[in-house]
């Protein structure tokens, strides 16, 4: 995986926690920058703690899967994306306005669910962790940062699409990771 492809997985992946960010921007009345770096810090730590897990319990188990780890891969991608294309389509969520670890802990480990799949993939395509997880990390931390701005300045508009747009770019990736290995696309 060269560098654009893994930025562009790391923003598909910020996507969900971009989403989320906002609706915390759009629960706080005076936003102090303390929230943007809480936020970025629970929801990059966990979209870089993720992977490192679902790597080693992937690897566990590559050999068994090998041949078919393109399509596993493409698999899981795909449920992730159609799962976040499908969630761009449902109502707003309402988030509590506190920052404590009791309520972003639980936000930051199920936002990074499928993390932990894109660490399984890693596994079977044998990507290696660093400079993946780092950038996937700092990407994540960047875009919640922002979107807690964003949804405390301009309001709700922008999470569907953040949704949609990540749902959009994991299936894609998904394609390609598919495409390459069966020898269509160049890789």
């Amino acid at each position: 995986m060269n560098f654009a492809e893994l930025l562009v997985l790391a923003i598909g992946l910020s996507m969900d926690a971009f989403a989320i960010s906002i609706c915390k921007g759009l629960s706080v009345e005076k936003l102090e920058k303390k929230h943007m770096v809480i936020t970025g810090l629970w929801f990059g730590g966990s979209q870089m703690a993720m992977p490192i897990i679902g790597y080693f319990v992937g690897g566990s188990f590559y050999e068994a899967i090998q041949s078919v780890d393109h399509w596993l891969s493409f698999a899981l991608l795909l449920l992730i994306g159609v799962n976040m294309i499908r969630e761009s389509m449902g109502k707003i969520e309402t988030l509590n306005a506190s920052f404590s670890p009791k309520v972003m802990f639980p936000l930051a480990i199920a936002d990074s669910i499928d993390a932990l799949a894109v660490g399984v993939t890693f596994a079977f395509r044998q990507v290696p962790l660093v400079p993946s997880v780092p950038v996937i990390g700092l990407t994540t931390f960047l875009f919640s940062a922002a979107g807690v701005w964003i949804g405390n300045r301009f309001g709700a508009k922008y999470k569907s699409k953040a949704e949609l747009a990540g749902g959009i770019v994991l299936i894609g990736i998904g394609f390609v990771i598919l495409l390459q290995d069966l020898g269509i696309l160049a890789g």
